[in-house]
C-alpha cells in the first residue's frame, strides 16, 4: 500500500502538470492580466487567501487519525464529525448576514482567530473540548467560504471599480491554486507528522502560524467594507419561492443535497478504510487532491472549443462515476476480504468526479438560480445536504466497525442511484434550454442541444 501510494501520487501529479502546462502555453494573456494595478490587488487578496486556504487543507489528512490516536471509539468520532457539519450549517445559514453586519474585513480576522483556537483544541485529550473545537470549526468554515470572497468583490467593484468580467478570471485561478496548494499540504502534513515523527497533532500546530500571519496581513493591508442585505427571514423566503418555482432548481437541489452528503460521508470513512494497511495519509490526501484536480482539468478541456461537451454533460458523467466507486467499495471493503487498493482507486475516481461536478454544477447554479436568489436558494440546499450526512453518520456504527462501513457504502450507492435519477430529470427538462450550454467566443452555442 506503501509503495502504491507514491507511485499514484507521482503519476497523477504528473498528469496534472502535462495538462496545465500544456493549457497554459496555449492559452493567450488576457487583458486583465496585463493591468498591473488589477494584478497587484489580486496578489493582496491572494496572500491573505491562501495562507487561510493552505492552513484549512494542512489539517484535512490527520484530523480522524487524530481522534484514533486519543483512543476515542469510531462512534464517538462519528458524533465529532456530526458536530462539525450542524455547527458549519448552523454558522452557514447566517454566515453572510454577520460578514455584513460585522465588516468583511474583521469577519477575515475572526477566521484567523477562531481557526487557531479550532486547532488549539486538538491538543487536549477531553471529549467536551475536541467538541467545542469541531463547534468553532464549523464557524470558520462558514467565515472561509463567505468573509473573503464577499470582501474581494466589493473591493473589486467599488473601491477599485475593475470590470465586473474580471471576477471570474480572480476566482478561477484561486480554485487551481486551491487544488495546488491541498497537493502541497498532504505533503506537508505527512512530513510533519511522520517524517518529523511529531505526530498527528502536529499539522494542526503547524496550521497556526499560517492563520496569524493571514489575519495580520488582512488587518495590515486591507480595507473594510459593509453591506446592507435584506433580512434573513426574507432571504429564505424568497430562496424557497424560487425552489418550488422552478423545476430545474428543485432538481438541482436535489442532486447537489444527495451528492455532496456523500461525499461528507467519504471524507470520514476514507481514513479507517485505509490507515489499517499502512496507508501514508498524507500522501493519499495528496493523491486525492490531484486526482481532484485532474477532474477540473479535464472540465476545461472537455468544455473547450475541440470537444463541445456541455457541463450537464460532465455532471451526468460525474455522478456515474461515484456510483460505480460506490459500488467497488462495496465489494473492496467485504470483511475478511478487504482490498485496500481496490478501495483506494475506487477513493481517486470519486474525487475525479469531483473534479467534474463542481465546476459543473457551479456553472448551472449561476444559469439556474438568479443572483438575487443565490443565497436563500443555497441555504435551502445545505439543509438536506448536511441532514444527510449527519444521519449517515449517525448510523453507521450500529454494528461491528467493518459491517457498519460496508453497509454505509451500500446506502451511499443507493443514494447515488437517486442522484442519477434527479439529473436524468433534470436532463430531460433542460435537454433543449440554450441558457445552460457553454457559449463559443462569438456568443453561440457550441452544440445545438444538450
Amino acid at each position: 500500500m506503501l509503495v502504491t501510494a507514491y507511485l499514484v501520487f507521482v503519476v497523477l501529479l504528473t498528469s496534472c502538470l502535462g495538462l496545465e502546462l500544456s493549457r497554459c502555453r496555449a492559452k493567450p494573456p488576457g487583458r486583465a492580466c496585463s493591468n498591473p494595478s488589477f494584478v497587484r490587488f489580486q496578489l493582496d487578496f491572494y496572500q491573505v487567501y491562501f495562507l487561510a486556504l493552505a492552513a484549512d487543507w494542512l489539517q484535512a489528512p490527520y484530523l480522524y487519525k487524530l481522534y484514533q490516536h486519543y483512543h476515542f471509539l469510531e462512534g464517538q468520532i462519528a458524533i465529532l464529525y456530526v458536530c462539525g457539519l450542524a455547527s458549519t450549517v448552523l454558522f452557514g445559514l447566517v454566515a453572510s448576514s454577520l460578514v455584513d453586519w460585522l465588516g468583511r474585513k474583521k469577519s477575515c480576522v475572526l477566521f484567523s482567530l477562531t481557526y487557531s483556537l479550532c486547532c488549539l483544541t486538538k491538543l487536549s485529550r477531553d471529549y467536551f473540548v475536541l467538541l467545542v473545537g469541531r463547534a468553532l470549526g464549523g464557524l470558520s468554515t462558514a467565515l472561509l467560504f463567505s468573509a473573503f470572497e464577499a470582501w474581494y468583490i466589493h473591493e473589486h467593484l467599488e473601491r477599485h471599480d475593475f470590470p465586473a468580467e474580471w471576477i471570474p478570471a480572480t476566482f478561477a485561478r484561486a480554485a487551481f491554486w486551491n487544488h495546488v496548494l491541498a497537493v502541497v499540504a498532504g505533503v506537508a502534513a505527512e512530513a510533519v507528522a511522520c517524517w518529523m515523527g511529531l505526530g498527528p497533532v502536529a499539522p494542526f500546530v503547524a496550521a497556526i502560524p499560517l492563520l496569524a500571519l493571514a489575519g495580520a496581513l488582512a488587518l495590515h493591508n486591507w480595507g473594510e467594507n459593509y453591506d446592507r442585505q435584506r433580512a434573513f427571514s426574507r432571504t429564505c423566503a424568497g430562496g424557497l419561492r424560487c425552489l418550488l418555482s422552478d423545476r430545474r432548481v428543485l432538481l438541482l437541489g436535489t442532486i447537489q443535497a444527495l451528492f455532496e452528503s456523500v461525499i461528507f460521508i467519504f471524507v470520514f470513512l476514507w481514513t479507517p478504510v485505509l490507515d489499517p494497511h499502512g496507508a501514508p495519509l498524507g500522501i493519499i490526501f495528496s493523491s486525492f487532491m490531484a486526482a481532484s484536480l485532474l477532474g477540473s482539468s479535464l472540465y476545461r478541456i472537455a468544455t473547450s472549443k475541440r470537444y463541445h461537451l456541455q457541463p450537464m454533460h460532465l455532471l451526468s458523467l460525474a455522478v456515474l462515476i461515484v456510483v460505480f466507486s460506490l459500488f467497488m467499495l462495496t465489494f473492496s471493503t467485504s470483511p475478511g476480504q478487504e482490498s485496500p487498493v481496490e478501495s483506494f482507486i475506487a477513493f481517486l475516481l470519486i474525487e475525479l468526479a469531483c473534479g467534474l461536478y463542481f465546476p459543473s454544477m457551479s456553472f448551472l447554479r449561476r444559469k439556474v438560480i438568479p443572483e438575487t436568489e443565490q443565497a436563500g436558494v443555497l441555504n435551502w440546499f445545505r439543509v438536506p445536504l448536511h441532514l444527510l450526512a449527519c444521519l449517515g453518520l449517525l448510523v453507521l456504527h450500529d454494528s461491528d466497525r467493518k459491517t457498519g462501513t460496508r453497509n454505509m457504502f451500500s446506502i451511499c450507492s443507493a443514494v447515488m442511484v437517486m442522484a442519477l435519477l434527479a439529473v436524468v430529470g433534470l436532463f430531460t427538462v433542460v435537454r433543449h434550454d440554450a441558457e445552460l450550454r457553454v457559449s463559443s467566443p462569438n456568443g453561440e452555442p457550441y452544440a445545438p442541444e444538450l
